[in-house]
């Protein structure tokens, strides 16, 4: 697997969430997946101190189902996002285990109706799998003053 593969599947994956191909996104992930925003800077255990999003495969499920309503509240107007990302550099690389990760500092912007929010944050990809079969084990998502009081975040960073 070579750093431009993965990069490619970094850059993908922030691709379909801006364009909001949930379906595919959610495919992304292992059954065993992990996606956490953690509250602190430097937080370490996602069970042991709050996070602003520590959510399995189900519960991932469960937010895009909630994203589709018609109903959703915090849906209307509906929010849009996109990412702006630095290039993604490969952190730790087991080719013999097919393990990998990735680190990318990236921009977020999510706007609603006449409302934007926009944060600097750094994402984790625990990638596992052969080439062309890659899957995200765990997406950790560092923002930069996650402890401030932030709004909340419709879509996924």
């Amino acid at each position: 697997m070579t750093e431009a593969e993965l990069a490619r599947f970094v850059i993908r994956e922030a691709r379909l969430i801006d364009e909001k191909r949930f379906d595919e996104w959610y495919e992304l992930f292992t059954d065993d997946a992990y996606y956490w925003v953690p509250l602190v800077p430097g937080q370490t255990d996602p069970l042991a101190h709050n996070s602003l999003a520590y959510e399995d495969k189900l519960l991932l499920k469960l937010r895009i189902e909630r994203l589709r309503q018609p109903s959703a509240y915090s849906q209307k107007p509906r929010s849009r996002c996109l990412h702006v990302l630095q290039t993604p550099e490969v952190e730790k690389s087991d080719p013999a285990r097919g393990e990998y990760l990735t680190r990318t500092p990236f921009m977020y912007t999510e706007t609603r109706g006449d409302e934007s929010q926009r944060y600097a944050a750094i994402a984790w990809h625990t990638l596992v799998g052969p080439a062309g079969g890659l899957r995200i084990r765990l997406k950790r998502v560092d923002i930069l003053n996650a402890d401030a009081a932030l709004p909340s975040i419709q879509l996924f960073l």
